[in-house]
């Protein structure tokens, strides 16, 4: 697919003389463009919801989640991995980014980059992508060379693929397992894509790992109940999220924290379910750390 036949290079007819509006005037324009982003993004839900039941399953068995993109895209799915580690206390080898030029284009403009699939391929053989594993492939134009060969290499390998691009009819959508394209649309600043584009990316990566995170147990209620007290602002929430889930006051919350070992969903367990750290351990081992099948379990049992 040629560049000036792709929805995000396409010129804005509504911006055409931006450079010419009072500034008040070029911020309404971008702001009524962007409204249509979350609109864009609700059309592609039930294709995102099936990816996400699949992932979940292959990372509830070991399976790893692994973004690859290049420039805006690539730094997108990056971010989205790096967030899993402080909110739900996944480790960094279980979900991580690669970005088109190694960690150095996440700071600056590596060219060339992009265009390698090869490059693409040698990043995933370094880290041993398996079939239990699952590739995000992020790209605006869904046609960037790098993320295309991150989805053949995954392909071949037997990888669950998911490729996240803004161009329905792109290469990308066609090869993977799942293609999500919400279309936003021409760009207020033609091909300008880290605006509505970089914003419906961000939007469909917020939603998959927010919703993988959901069915693999780390969330309860809706408390991030795997988050690590790692600094003082995070033993607070902590603290609170075990108030929040039981009732308890707040120093009894923090007594259950330590007793815990700073681990919030044992607390939770062991205050709800009346067990010790031990059996709070175990039951939480036996139903996958979901608190909700904890609990059903321990009422069933009564």
């Amino acid at each position: 697919m040629k560049l000036d036949e792709l929805t995000t290079e396409t010129r804005n007819t509504r911006s055409m003389n931006i450079d010419q509006l009072s500034t008040i005037d070029m911020i309404t324009i971008i702001n009524q463009e962007d409204q249509k982003v979350a609109l864009a993004v609700e059309k592609v839900l039930p294709e995102l919801a099936e990816a996400i039941d699949q992932a979940a399953e292959r990372y509830k068995k070991g399976g790893r989640l692994i973004y690859c993109g290049a420039g805006t895209s690539g730094r997108l799915g990056a971010l989205d991995a790096i967030e899993l580690t402080p909110t739900y206390s996944v480790s960094p080898d279980k979900a991580f980014g690669l970005i088109a030029g190694g960690k150095e284009a996440m700071f600056h403009a590596v060219e060339g980059a992009e265009d390698s699939k090869e490059l693409a391929e040698a990043d995933l053989k370094a880290h041993q992508l398996t079939e239990k594993d699952v590739l995000i492939s992020v790209a605006a134009s869904g046609r960037t060379p790098y993320a295309i060969g991150a989805i053949e290499y995954a392909e071949k390998v037997g990888a669950l693929t998911i490729a996240i691009t803004c161009n329905e009819a792109s290469e990308m959508n066609r090869m993977a397992t799942f293609g999500i394209a919400p279309v936003v649309g021409p760009e207020v600043i033609t091909g300008s894509t880290r605006m509505k584009a970089g914003t419906a990316q961000k939007m469909v990566l917020n939603m998959f790992s927010t919703g993988v995170m959901v069915k693999v147990g780390n969330v309860y209620q809706n408390l991030m109940v795997n988050v690590q007290p790692t600094n003082e602002k995070l033993i607070q929430r902590s603290i609170h999220i075990i108030h929040d889930a039981t009732g308890v006051g707040l120093a009894t919350a923090k007594e259950y924290l330590a007793q815990a070992q700073n681990q919030v969903a044992e607390a939770i367990v062991m205050i709800k379910g009346e067990v010790e750290l031990t059996e709070a351990k175990k039951l939480l081992k036996q139903n996958n750390r979901r608190i909700s099948d904890v609990l059903d379990d321990l009422k069933k049992d009564e």
